[in-house]
């Protein structure tokens, strides 16, 4: 019926719960640190529910958010971990893509802690330039505003590769990014230069919402939500960890694959998942897919 790519999942909150370690402000990069090999491993397990890319786990790598920390000073070196262990991951199962994160500056979910131009740009160009020439493609994470969005397409297009963009919402009102502003006012920019527009990190129930505006892009588009109960005060303070997020009760891989059935019949042809989205949620996405007769790729 149709080529649907399908994502992996959530990557930190994986990666928590298989270390049992306690989390911290860094916790996803800390333990490619603590614990080698994980990453792949959970790139692995991706893989093998049905995954067709691996995203690297390069989201929080950021110099201001390394500044003052005791990895100041291994920006590159951190990157280079990320993608290795998406590469490692991806020669084991023998084929697939490995697409470079980019997550915001200073916070998820913080549109206010969004830089000018001026500043954000260059920092963008940072990363961008430890993973372009070792990535498929690049992914900017948890957009939150239009000039998150505009910054991010700058930052990126000169390096060749294709850019998704994946913005997300409000939790309430699928139709307003973060920042408070419409979805739709992020639509002329993703279209100057993105090669996909997704939602992700929102929850599931406003999705729907949000693809209705996306689908009028003209670009592909799709959705990865997350498992959270709700995006909490306490993880909008500043340094957050993930225990102040709670995993909602309802999120099995049955009922998600519900949803993202759903955005399929909207037209997504890119979904996965998002912070609590296991290696099981993914295989069942991917039985449920062929299942209806989609092919993955």
């Amino acid at each position: 019926m149709t080529d649907i790519t399908l994502l992996d999942g959530g990557m930190g909150q994986e990666l928590v719960h298989r270390a049992g370690d306690k989390p911290t402000p860094l916790w996803s990069t800390q333990i490619m640190i603590d614990h080698p090999g994980m990453v792949a491993g959970v790139h692995a397990d991706f893989f093998a529910a049905g995954a067709t890319i691996a995203t690297a786990n390069s989201y929080a790598v950021h110099l201001d958010r390394l500044a003052r920390t005791h990895m100041e000073g291994r920006f590159a070196d951190l990157h280079a971990m990320a993608v290795a262990e998406a590469q490692a991951a991806r020669a084991g199962n023998g084929s697939g893509l490995v697409a470079g994160a980019i997550g915001p500056l200073g916070a998820s979910y913080r549109p206010d802690l969004h830089p000018s131009a001026d500043v954000a740009v260059p920092l963008f160009v940072e990363v961008a330039a430890q993973l372009a020439g070792e990535c498929d493609l690049l992914i900017g994470e948890t957009v939150s505003s239009v000039d998150h969005a505009r910054d991010m397409l700058a930052a990126t297009l000169p390096f060749g590769k294709p850019v998704w963009i994946a913005l997300t919402v409000d939790d309430t009102d699928g139709t307003r990014l973060r920042s408070g502003e419409p979805l739709a006012d992020a639509i002329p920019v993703v279209q100057n230069g993105a090669a996909a527009v997704l939602i992700n990190c929102s929850t599931p129930e406003v999705i729907p919402a949000a693809l209705d505006i996306l689908k009028d892009a003209g670009l592909p588009f799709g959705a990865y939500a997350n498992g959270f109960e709700k995006i909490s005060d306490g993880f909008l303070e500043e340094a957050p960890t993930v225990d102040a997020l709670n995993m909602r009760r309802d999120f099995t891989p049955e009922l998600y694959a519900d949803h993202v059935m759903r955005w399929v019949e909207q037209g997504a042809t890119i979904v996965g998942g998002c912070c609590e989205v296991s290696p099981a949620h993914i295989a069942k996405i991917a039985e449920r897919l062929r299942a209806a007769g989609h092919q993955i790729v």
